[in-house]
C-alpha cells in the first residue's frame, strides 16, 4: 500500500510540476497591454498646464509611467485620444480637451498625442489611439464645453439620452465624421494602431429615442437588426478609411466582454450582441477588426466560458482579453488574487493574444498586489503578435562583416528593401549562447525594431554564441534569419570571465 502510495504522490508532484512548467513558458508572440486614461485626468495628466514650466512636469509625468510600464514588459499601450467629443491633440475637427489645462478648448503649448508617440517608440511600445466613438459627454461635461461642444455645433448627430448626450448612429453622417477623425489621426502621426471604445449603443436602450430614424432609414429591418447595422457601417467606415491610408495600422475595438449567452452559461441580458448592438465576431469574422479587446471584467463562470468563446470565434484575428485588475481593490469587489492570476493563465491556455489591463493607475499603483502579480505571470520580453493575414514576408539580410573582440561583438547587414505599399523595414536581433540560432524564443532579443544596418552587442560570456538578425515589417511579420556564429573565445593567461 504504501508503495501504490508514493507512486501516486510521486506521479502527482510530476503532473503539478508540468503545469507549472507549461504556465512559466512566455510565448514570443503577446499583447502586454494597458489602457491610460486621460479622462478626468485619472491616468495622466496629473498636473494641468497654468505657466509654461508647467510643460516639462507634465511630460516628465507620462516618462516616468512609461518607464515603469516598460519594466513590467508592456509592449502595448492604448492612450485614450479622443475623450468626450475633445481631443488630446490639436485638432481641424473637435476642440482641445480641457484636461491639461483646466479650459475646453486651450493648448497646453505642446502636442501631447506627438509627444506620447515618440517616447513609447524610444522604449519599445507601440502606442494606439484610443478612441471613444459614442459618448460625447454627460449633461455637466457638455456644459463645460459650451459652445465647443459637439451637441452645440452638429445638433443632428446627436441624441440625448438619460442625462447624457450620444453620436446618433443612426444618423448617416455620423460614420463619415467618425471615419475623418480616425484619418485625421492616422494620416498626421506614426500612430500603430486606432482602437474604438464605446461603438456601441448606450447602455439598456429601452426608450432611446430613435424610432422617427428607425421609420425613416429601417428599410424593413427590425429595430435591433437596424441598430446592429448601424454600428457595423460606422465599424465599416472607420477600418476601410484607415487601411486606405496607412493598412499597416492595427484597427481593434473594446466590446462587452460577453458577446452573447452561450448554451450553458446565460449573459442575463448583458452582452456585445444584444444589450448594446454590437456584431463584434461578425468584425472579426468580416475582416473589419485586426484585434479585439473584450471588457471581461468577471468572475467566475461570467468569465472562463466568455473567453474561450472569444478565443473560438477569432477567425484568425487577434482576442486579447481585458482584465479587471481593479477589482481586487475592496472598493471595488475585493476579488482575490488568485481569481485574477486564474484569469491571466487561462487566457493564455485558451488561445488568447495576450491580455490588456484595466488600467494604467491600477497596475502601476500595486493596488492590492496587482503589479506584483502581473511580473509574476508574465516575465522577460515579447512581441507584439504580428498582423500576418496583411504582411508578405520580408526577404532575409545578409550578414556583411562581424567580428568578436574582448567583450564586444559588431555585426552589419545589407539593407533589405521595403515592399511596395509597406513602410520602412527595421531588424530584430537575437543572440542565443550555443552554436544554434533559436530566433522562436523571445528571451534572446537583445534589440527590437532596430533602425539601421550594424549593431554592438556586449558579451559577457567566453562560450560560443550565434547572432541572428530577422527583418521585420510595420505588420510585424518577420524575414528569415541572417545568422552567424562565434566560436568560444580563448580565455587569457591569469583573466578569468565575468
Amino acid at each position: 500500500m504504501r508503495k501504490y502510495s508514493f507512486i501516486l504522490i510521486t506521479l502527482f508532484f510530476v503532473s503539478f510540476a508540468t503545469v507549472m512548467a507549461q504556465h512559466n513558458v512566455q510565448p514570443k508572440y503577446e499583447y502586454r497591454a494597458v489602457w491610460l486614461a486621460t479622462i478626468k485626468n485619472l491616468d495622466w495628466p496629473r498636473t494641468l498646464v497654468t505657466a509654461s514650466q508647467d510643460i516639462e512636469v507634465q511630460q516628465q509625468e507620462l516618462m516616468v509611467i512609461l518607464d515603469s510600464l516598460q519594466v513590467a514588459g508592456i509592449n502595448t499601450v492604448m492612450l485614450q485620444t479622443r475623450i468626450r467629443g475633445n481631443l488630446i491633440y490639436p485638432s481641424e475637427i473637435e476642440p482641445f480637451s480641457g484636461v491639461f489645462t483646466g479650459i475646453e478648448g486651450v493648448s497646453p503649448g505642446y502636442d501631447p498625442l506627438a509627444f506620447a508617440i515618440e517616447e513609447c517608440h524610444k522604449r519599445g511600445m507601440q502606442l494606439h489611439a484610443w478612441i471613444v466613438t459614442m459618448p460625447v459627454g454627460n449633461d455637466e461635461q457638455v456644459a463645460a464645453q459650451g459652445k465647443l461642444s459637439l451637441p452645440s455645433r452638429m445638433r443632428a448627430m446627436c441624441t440625448h439620452y438619460k442625462e447624457a448626450w450620444y453620436m446618433e448612429p443612426g444618423n448617416p453622417d455620423v460614420a463619415p465624421y467618425l471615419a475623418a477623425l480616425a484619418a485625421e489621426v492616422v494620416a498626421n502621426y506614426n500612430v500603430d494602431g486606432i482602437h474604438l471604445d464605446y461603438i456601441r449603443y448606450p447602455d439598456f436602450t429601452i426608450g432611446y429615442p430613435d424610432t422617427s430614424l428607425h421609420r425613416k432609414y429601417g428599410k424593413g429591418k427590425t429595430l435591433a437588426a437596424w441598430r446592429r447595422s448601424n454600428i457595423t457601417n460606422i465599424v465599416k467606415a472607420i477600418y476601410t478609411t484607415v487601411k486606405e491610408l496607412k493598412p499597416w495600422v492595427r484597427v481593434s475595438s473594446a466590446p462587452l466582454g460577453k458577446y452573447d449567452k452561450l448554451s450553458r452559461y446565460d449573459s442575463y441580458g448583458w452582452d456585445a450582441y444584444n444589450a448594446v448592438c454590437q456584431e463584434a465576431q461578425q468584425w472579426m469574422r468580416d475582416g473589419l477588426m485586426d484585434a479585439l479587446f473584450p471588457m471581461l471584467y468577471y468572475s467566475g463562470n461570467h468569465f472562463y466560458p466568455f473567453v474561450r468563446d472569444w478565443c473560438e470565434n477569432s477567425y484568425g484575428r487577434h482576442i486579447v482579453p481585458g482584465l479587471g485588475i481593479y477589482r481586487l481593490q475592496e472598493i471595488y469587489g475585493g476579488w482575490e488574487k488568485l481569481e485574477v492570476e486564474r484569469q491571466m493563465r487561462t487566457s493564455r491556455s485558451a488561445g488568447a493574444d495576450g491580455v490588456i489591463m484595466f488600467r494604467t493607475a491600477h497596475l502601476l499603483g500595486n493596488a492590492a498586489g496587482a503589479y506584483d502579480l502581473y511580473i509574476k505571470v508574465y516575465k522577460g520580453k515579447t512581441l507584439v503578435p504580428p498582423m500576418t493575414w496583411y504582411g508578405t514576408k520580408p526577404a532575409s539580410p545578409a550578414i556583411v562583416s562581424s567580428k568578436r573582440e574582448n567583450h564586444t561583438v559588431e555585426i552589419s547587414w545589407n539593407s533589405v528593401e521595403a515592399i511596395a505599399g509597406h513602410p520602412t523595414v527595421k531588424y530584430n536581433i537575437y543572440v542565443s549562447l550555443d552554436s544554434v540560432a533559436n530566433i522562436s524564443d523571445a528571451a534572446n532579443l537583445v534589440a527590437i525594431e532596430h533602425d539601421g544596418t550594424s549593431f554592438t552587442w556586449h558579451c559577457r560570456t567566453y562560450e560560443p554564441i550565434t547572432v541572428a538578425v530577422t527583418a521585420v515589417d510595420a505588420y510585424g511579420v518577420e524575414s528569415e534569419p541572417a545568422v552567424v556564429t562565434f566560436n568560444a573565445k580563448k580565455i587569457r593567461e591569469n583573466r578569468f570571465p565575468f
